[in-house]
Order: structure tokens, then sequence, then C-alpha cells
């Protein structure tokens, strides 16, 4: 039965852990310079409404180094609900791809899209969540503290979708997500109230305040984001006045732990949420965020794409280390 990724609140706390040794196994494989061709002969149509630098390039070069196909498909090509149905374009791309990443505005387009088809469809962006970013950006704290329960992490700024999977991520892991944000800015009420009934099997402590100095205070990390995201940019004006006070800089992150790990998911708008001296600091992290979505999203192609059913009780990093000769 096909498997979609639309939520990290999909996933259960053992499949994340999954993905990220499946991702440590690639990523050593790419860096030893050695074949990995799993999805020999695969092709992943990548449909997006929204302009995209890492999420683009991350899934087909991934596609590529994997052995497989990316197509792009830019918003005048296909036009998902206007040139025609989602439901007619879910049924088609099913005949001729594997796998969908959808890039999309509105998050029920592509719940609608991962309904209809009959191949995976993984949700590169929506204006409610962005699993993928925030699973890249769990991976990279694993590697930088070896481990996730009980991190402090900071989330300074706008409510969006980027936080939103946050709450999600932070609730599976048993992370103590503190959320910053003006009066109005939230993150969505109901991923919240939900993330945080998942929260309690797992100790995770989730917190949405309006003091950014008090979030910060002895956190581990220090999460931002820009303050006017795709699709609101007429709002710039008035978010550039309501944000004021938010900005990520040198004074703020000195208020968290002397070894603090600042994170941005990119692109930044430098001068804005976060200071050119922080962001370019010894702290930062951002450029192995912005790597790392490679490697856990090639594991995420390969447990969703590969339809070749493993010997019985065989994991798939068993038949990776054993394809190896190790």
């Amino acid at each position: 039965m096909k498997r979609d990724l639309v939520s990290i609140r999909d996933l259960a706390r053992e499949e994340i852990e999954a993905f990220f040794v499946l991702a440590t196994d690639l990523k050593q494989r790419l860096k030893q310079n050695k074949a990995h061709p799993l999805l020999l002969g695969k092709t992943l149509a990548l449909v997006f409404e929204k302009p995209s630098l890492r999420t683009r390039v991350t899934f087909e070069v991934a596609m590529t180094q994997l052995g497989g196909h990316a197509i792009y498909l830019a918003p005048q090509d296909i036009r998902l609900g206007a040139r025609e149905t989602v439901e007619d374009g879910a049924r088609n791309l099913s005949r001729w791809v594997d796998g969908i990443v959808a890039r999309t505005f509105d998050h029920a387009l592509l719940e609608l899209l991962a309904q209809y088809a009959t191949v995976p469809v993984i949700n590169g962006l929506t204006d409610l969540l962005h699993p993928c970013q925030v699973l890249g950006d769990l991976f990279t704290l694993q590697e930088k503290r070896g481990r996730l329960n009980g991190l402090r992490v900071a989330f300074i700024g706008d409510g969006n979708n980027v936080c939103n999977s946050w709450l999600y991520g932070a609730a599976k892991m048993g992370i103590h997500l503190i959320v910053a944000c003006p009066p109005g800015y939230e993150p969505h009420r109901d991923v919240f109230t939900k993330a945080r009934a998942e929260a309690e099997a797992t100790q995770a402590r989730l917190e949405v305040i309006s003091d950014p100095v008090q979030a910060v205070k002895g956190a581990d990390v220090v999460y931002t984001d820009v303050w006017t995201s795709m699709g609101h940019e007429e709002q710039r004006a008035r978010r550039m006045r309501d944000f004021q006070g938010f900005q990520v800089n040198q004074a703020l992150v000195a208020s968290a732990q002397k070894d603090v790990l600042v994170m941005h998911c990119l692109p930044a708008h430098r001068g804005e949420e976060i200071t050119d001296e922080v962001m370019d600091g010894p702290y930062s992290i951002i450029l192995d965020q912005a790597e790392n979505r490679l490697h856990v999203q090639k594991a995420i192609l390969v447990t969703l794409l590969e339809t070749s059913e493993p010997p019985a009780g065989e994991t798939w990093l068993r038949r990776l280390t054993r394809s190896r000769g190790g």
C-alpha cells in the first residue's frame, strides 16, 4: 500500500528515527563517493506552485544520486485545479511517475492530490506545513547534539508553516519548544492543540509567548524564519512594524546557552529577522541544515518509492549494510 508524507504528525517517532538512520548511511555513502542507486529507473514529479531553491534542487539531486530521475512542473505547466481538476491531475501523474512532491499554497490542494494519487505524495511545502524542512532540521540537531529529547528550542518570529511543523516535530521527539511571536501571529491553533496532545506521550513541552528575550533564556537552539512569507507580500509594511524587537541579533542570542546553535530555514532577509553577525557567526548551523535537506529527503524517497518487499524481518538499514558488504 502506498504511503504519503503530508505531515510529521502522520509519522511515528520510530519512523522518524528510521529516516535519520537511513539518512546517516546515505550521507556517509555520498561522502565516501560510493554509488547508491536505490531508486534506479524511478521517476519523481515535482509539482510546484511556488518558487524554490532548496526544495527543488535537493529533490532533483536526490533522485539523480539515487539513480532515478525528476521532472519539474512549474506553475504554468500544470495549474492543478485550474487547467484541470486536482483529481484528474493526480490520476494522470500516477500513471507515469513513481512519486510526487507537491509545493502548494493551499494545504487542502495537497491533501486532495494525495487522496487521488495512487503513488506516494510528499509535502514539499504548503501554507500550513513544511515537514521536509523540519525533518532536516531535527536530523541536523541529532548530528550536532547527539540527542533531541530534552533540548530547549526557541522559535522567534512568525507562527508560519515551518513553525507549525516544528510543533509536530517537537511533540514527536520530546523537545521543549518555545515559540515567541507578536500577538496575532501565533501558530495555527488546531496544529498547536493537536501537537500539545501528542506531547504528553513524549514529555515534550510546547509554549507560545510574546517575549523573545524570555524565550531564548537558556535555549540550546535559536531558530528564526522570514517575517513575510511567500503569499503575504502585501502585508510586508505592517509585518515590519509588528515584528520590531523579534530580530535574532547578538544581543538576543547572548541570553541563550553559551554553546547555542542558531538555525534558519532560508531564504533569509538579512538585516530583518536575523543579522549578518549571527547568520555568519560561529554558532550558525544554517548551511548544515540546508545540506541535510538532501540526505533526509533521500531517506524519505527510498522509504516511500522503493516498492519491492524486503526479506521478512529485514529493515532498510540492514539491506543497505548487506549490499555494501558491511
